[in-house]
């Protein structure tokens, strides 16, 4: 069971920081089509997707992992 709850922390840290990520290139790709910077902008928004597509990955192995330590209850 220990290993399948470190498991299951280090999904979550993962998801804790591409989240994190997902922020940072947001509020970047905000301020370069702000100042009209299309290209910038676009750039980081679809670095954030990634992120964002990382975080949800994370999180859906360790609702996966949840599910097959206690789904059977």
């Amino acid at each position: 069971m220990a290993a399948t709850t470190t498991k299951v922390a280090e999904h979550h840290a993962q998801a804790a920081q591409h989240h994190e990520k997902t922020v940072e290139h947001h509020k970047e790709a905000a301020k370069h089509h702000e100042a009209g910077a299309v290209e910038k902008g676009a750039h980081h928004a679809q670095i954030a997707a990634g992120h964002a597509a990382h975080a949800e990955y994370h999180a859906d192995e360790a609702a996966k992992a949840h599910a097959e330590q206690h789904g059977n209850k």
